[in-house]
Formats: C-alpha cells, sequence, structure tokens
C-alpha cells in the first residue's frame, strides 16, 4: 500500500503541473507526497522520441509537449524509520501513461535491443539476446532538449544520494503503475547491470504491462534484481503486448494476483478502467489476505478514495452510505460504524483531489 501510494503522489504532482520542465526555477515541482518519512530528492522527466507535426504542435501545444513530468527520486530521512526498516531505503516513484505522445509510444510495441554498458560477471545472458518494447526504451532513453534522459536523471540522482549516504545500509525500491511499472523494470535493470547500486533493488510493478523478452527477463532476474508484479485478474494490460505460443514477451518476477471480484465493495462487473485503476490496485492490496482468503475485513483504507475515482464501479449499497455519511460529517455529526473502511473519512478535506 505504501509504494502504491508513492505512485499516486506521482500521479497527483503531473496533473497539478502538467506543464513542468526540467530545471523551471520559476516553478519548481511540487510533489504531494503524504509519507512524512521521505523526502523528495529530485523530480524525474520523460521524453518521447516522437513528436507532432509542426501545424499540429501549434494547434495543440499541450499535447505536443514531449518532455513531460513523470515521477521523483525520495529517500527515507526518518531516524526513527530508518531504525525500524534497518536500513535507508531510496524509492523511485513512476506513474503511468498521461499524455498523447506516452500513448504514441505505447504502441511501438516492436522488440529492440536492450543494449547498454553491462556488468559480465553480473549478467550472464548475452546482451545481444536481451531485448525490450521499443516505445519503453525511448520513454527510457531519450533526451529532452536540453535535457538528459530519464535514464541520466535516475543514474546521477541515485548515485549522488548513494554517495552521501555512503556506509550506511541502503535498498532502493522502485514502484510504478501501468507505463511506469514497465519503466520502473527498466531502471532496475540498469541500476543493478551497473553493478554499484546496494543489494536489495526491488521493483512493485502495479497492473505492469510485459516489458521484454525471456532473455531480457532472465537478465533481470541474474542481476539480482526482485520484481513482484501487482495484477488485477480482470486487468487487460498485464497481459499485452501480448505472446501468441509464449513467443516474443515473457513475464518478470514474481506475480502476486488479485481480483477485484473478492472487493465486497466494487461491482462484480466493473469495467476495464476500474480493472486497470491505481487506487482500486491499492484498494485490493490492502484488503488481501491470501490467493484463498475472503477480502479483509478489516482493511484500513477508506474507499471514498475509490469512489473518487470510480464511483460507477462501487456497489450502490456503499455508494448510498458513502453519501449518508458524507452529509452527516458535513453537518458535523459522527460516524457510527467502526472497524468498516467507510468509518475512516476524516474531514471532508481529505479526499484526495487526484483522479486518474
Amino acid at each position: 500500500v505504501r509504494y502504491g501510494e508513492f505512485v499516486d503522489a506521482a500521479y497527483g504532482a503531473f496533473l497539478s503541473q502538467p506543464d513542468a520542465t526540467p530545471g523551471d526555477l520559476a516553478a519548481p515541482v511540487h510533489v504531494p507526497l503524504h509519507d512524512a518519512a521521505y523526502r523528495v530528492t529530485a523530480p524525474l522527466f520523460a521524453t518521447s522520441s516522437v513528436g507532432f507535426p509542426s501545424w499540429l504542435a501549434l494547434a495543440a501545444p499541450c499535447a505536443a509537449q514531449r518532455t513531460s513530468l513523470v515521477g521523483y527520486v525520495a529517500v527515507c530521512d526518518s531516524p526513527d524509520e530508518v531504525r525500524r526498516m534497518g536500513r535507508r531505503d531510496i524509492v523511485i516513484a513512476l506513474r503511468g501513461t498521461c499524455t498523447v505522445l506516452e500513448w504514441a509510444e505505447n504502441f511501438r510495441a516492436g522488440l529492440v535491443p536492450a543494449n547498454e554498458a553491462v556488468d559480465a560477471a553480473a549478467s550472464p545472458v548475452s546482451a545481444s539476446d536481451a531485448k525490450v518494447e521499443c516505445g519503453f526504451r525511448n520513454l527510457y532513453k531519450t533526451a529532452g532538449n536540453g535535457s538528459p534522459s530519464l535514464s541520466e536523471m535516475v543514474v546521477t540522482e541515485v548515485r549522488r544520494l548513494l554517495k552521501k549516504y555512503e556506509g550506511e545500509e541502503v535498498s532502493i525500491t522502485v514502484t510504478g503503475h501501468s507505463l511506469g511499472a514497465a519503466l520502473a523494470v527498466l531502471i532496475a535493470d540498469e541500476l543493478v547491470g551497473h553493478g554499484d547500486a546496494p543489494k536489495p533493488v526491488t521493483v512493485f510493478s502495479f497492473g505492469g504491462p510485459r516489458v521484454g523478452n525471456c532473455a531480457f527477463a532472465e537478465r533481470v532476474e541474474a542481476r539480482g534484481a526482485r520484481v513482484l508484479r501487482v495484477v488485477n485478474a480482470h486487468d487487460v494490460v498485464p497481459h499485452l503486448p501480448p505472446r501468441p505460443g509464449g513467443r516474443w514477451y515473457a513475464d518478470i518476477g514474481r506475480e502476486l494476483r488479485l481480483d477485484s471480484r473478492a472487493s465486497p465493495y466494487l461491482r462484480p462487473d466493473a469495467d476495464a478502467a476500474c480493472c486497470h485503476d491505481l487506487e482500486a490496485y491499492i484498494h485490493l492490496v490492502d484488503g488481501f489476505l491470501s490467493s484463498h482468503c475472503p477480502f479483509r475485513a478489516n482493511a484500513k483504507r477508506s474507499i471514498l478514495r475509490l469512489l473518487k475515482n470510480q464511483g460507477g464501479n462501487v456497489k450502490q449499497l456503499y455508494i448510498s452510505k458513502a453519501m449518508d455519511m458524507r452529509v452527516r460529517l458535513d453537518a458535523g455529526g459522527a460516524v457510527d460504524m467502526p472497524g468498516s473502511p467507510l468509518s475512516r473519512l476524516g474531514a471532508p478535506s481529505t479526499v484526495l483531489e487526484c483522479v486518474h
């Protein structure tokens, strides 16, 4: 849940500043990070390798923006939390697709070599065999006008932090949703491939598509990156790009399979957008006990967040209860349903304003 919320903050940062640009001192990037134990150290931008024709770019300048805020790097700087975890955690969080040009890259599903400078000892798989989706690699490796690529930004900031906290136990956690989950795998592969990253390097992938072929999957795992793919059984994105006969693309890491129909709050016929929604994923993780157990009765996350994003996919019973309770909250009344996610509403101002 915590790492899903880091991704949610990446969405919030982009939606509040969709025209943010690297190095803009007049309008520094603000990340709505709710975890007080972590501090944002650097924003991250991704650049599309494709662009609009000049005449179309003039008509729709926002849609034609090639470089967009895609995430951030944060570090745990709470002594109590560092002591509790037994290490200082560096987090790299990445949002999913939000711009027209990112969508264009998503559909470039051909495989291209994942070639880079590699540590041969840490990667027994030949670099020429490992291939990744063209569009994902373009977004990861393309530099903008006067700005470095996402790859360069991540590596530079991680090395700076590792030098700053040299001598400490440090971990790196990369987390993302949808497109961000694909980029998270590419980041983890590069960090462990350089050989100077601390272990562990872990990926939490929420609703991520397939990234590369079998050789790439073997390379990521051989290098020591640990990938947990959080997958909703009814989400189509983790099954893309398709792999007819098991060819071309391969899944990476271990899978945590969730089922939106296991939630007592979501409709069993929830639509495709709900099944892929980040807040729905966090809701399902919060209620997960095991593959053969029902939804956790004492789940802590308020479903008002789910109502905000996917109200049409929440069962009418809970919509009515939430509306009734919201009216009582606005009137200064008390919530009298202890133990229910509906009771954990707080003041009306605590409802997230970020919708994705």
